[in-house]
């Protein structure tokens, strides 16, 4: 179905732009490309899983993935909250670049991701890979936002929460739906089954695609509010529901992971696990982040983050500062997929950084990788007054908050965060992670200030629309 106006359709330099990145991939062979899946779990938080210092309940899995992976200690949702989160995930961009950095999109929005955006799973799907979401969508409900337009063969799952705010939405229709490629499976979803049921169809998929190179994004419902746990893994924790969850999460991505060996595809896949915001501060002293989900706090904004696989080096605790935009040039490297010219990004390609060949953020200027370069698409043009005080590189790898309602709220360079508001505020976060004990230095306020400033400018000047329709889905 097509939408009825011209800001949801597909520009000519789009299609141009997608066409070179087929003929100009230079991708491997395909029995070599290595199988793609992104594990997104909802609202968990930096401290809840054992390897990130949870006690109250066992994630053994998941843990083992981190040995033989890379743990990001500093990792970063793209934002607090769902909708925009996923937004930057899936097209390597800060939110408010795409038009998206505002709160979620209920079953009545009218805005998502522009259809002239190349997702990472439209970029892959163009170069020989077989795509699959199955999970939660939460990025509209119109034809033109729905998973299938965003690059998705197959899919599976719900389109949004099911919270009271989402499913009064489907009161007079049965509830919320479960659906399989648009059609209906079952009517209300029940939360208790939900982590079950998306690895069951992430495994059915992955039997049936393993001839082929495939990226999967496997977006749980889970740990949002209505915890839904299963008989089996009630009471199991010491952490009521939540930990009951967790531990029910960590079995199933476990039987994912069976799945790949038993198929013979775990040394040709590379596996990232990561939460979509954060929840809430730590539990005892030795989990200093403080803040919620919705806020820009430490706890609601950085969240556990792992990835292991073929060219991935093992047992390493890498404490560069990394976040959600960057796993879209970083999968397309690893999928040996250039990300086509002109398309300006926010995301940086780790590949390097994942192999053990810096222990930094790759240097762009350094051709390192495919996709190395990309950053250096973003305009650099500093005025007199910010021009001696950051380099371009440590403009390209600060990282810049926006709160659940869109607005910037912070950046981090290096060890420092500077919150912006009501008051610049400066914090080490090596030093200080509980962001307890302000820090008085003017010249690095000052630079971090600089970079907020010219963000700013760059958003005003180079942001693109959301995809928007102007009725009702």
């Amino acid at each position: 179905m097509k939408a009825p106006f011209a800001t949801l359709t597909r520009s000519f330099p789009f299609w141009v732009a997608l066409l070179c990145a087929v003929v100009g991939s230079g991708y491997a062979a395909e029995a070599q490309r290595p199988n793609l899946i992104l594990i997104l779990i909802d609202d968990q938080g930096y401290y809840d899983l054992g390897c990130y210092g949870a006690t109250e309940f066992a994630t053994p899995r998941i843990d083992a993935l981190a040995a033989r992976g890379v743990r990001f200690t500093d990792y970063y949702a793209a934002a607090p909250i769902c909708s925009p989160s996923r937004a930057g995930l899936l097209t390597g961009c800060y939110p408010r670049r795409i038009g998206l950095e505002t709160w979620v999109q209920r079953a009545d929005s009218r805005r998502s991701i522009h259809p002239d955006e190349l997702t990472l799973a439209e970029l892959l799907r163009a170069n020989g890979y077989a795509t699959a979401c199955i999970g939660k969508w939460h990025l509209g409900f119109a034809p033109p936002f729905l998973p299938q337009a965003q690059g998705f063969d197959y899919t599976f799952g719900l389109l949004h929460n099911l919270d009271p705010v989402e499913t009064v939405y489907f009161k007079d229709q049965g509830g919320v739906p479960l659906l399989r490629n648009g059609e209906v499976v079952k009517r209300p979803a029940d939360p208790a089954e939900l982590t079950r049921l998306y690895t069951d169809e992430a495994i059915t998929f992955i039997e049936k695609q393993r001839e082929r190179p495939f990226f999967l994004y496997l977006p749980h419902t889970m740990l949002h509010e209505p915890l839904g746990v299963s008989p089996k893994f009630k009471g199991t924790s010491r952490l009521g529901d939540y930990g009951d969850a967790i531990q029910e999460l960590d079995f199933h991505v476990g039987r994912l992971l069976d799945a790949l060996k038993r198929l013979n595809l775990a040394d040709n896949t590379v596996v990232v696990y990561a939460s979509d915001n954060g929840h809430g501060p730590g539990r005892n002293a030795t989990q200093p982040l403080r803040g919620n989900k919705l806020t820009t706090y430490e706890a609601g904004i950085r969240v556990p983050c792992i990835v292991a696989g073929p060219g991935v080096r093992q047992g390493h605790v890498s404490s560069a500062v990394v976040h959600a935009m960057d796993w879209y040039p970083t999968l397309a490297t690893l999928a040996g997929v250039r990300v086509p010219e002109g398309r300006i990004l926010d995301g940086r390609d780790l590949s390097p950084l994942l192999a053990g060949r810096t222990d930094t953020i790759p240097v762009a200027r350094a051709g390192q990788s495919l996709n190395a370069a990309v950053p250096l698409r973003r305009p650099w043009d500093p005025p007199g007054e910010w021009i001696d005080l950051f380099t371009q590189e440590e403009y390209l790898n600060a990282f810049f908050y926006h709160g659940s309602e869109g607005q910037l709220a912070a950046v981090r360079a290096g060890r420092w965060k500077l919150a912006l508001s009501p008051a610049l505020q400066l914090f080490d976060l090596e030093a200080d992670p509980a962001e307890s004990k302000p820090v008085r230095n003017p010249a690095l306020q000052r630079k971090l200030r600089g970079m907020a400033v010219m963000f700013q400018e760059e958003m005003s000047r180079t942001a693109r629309p959301a995809g928007y329709i102007t009725t009702n889905p």
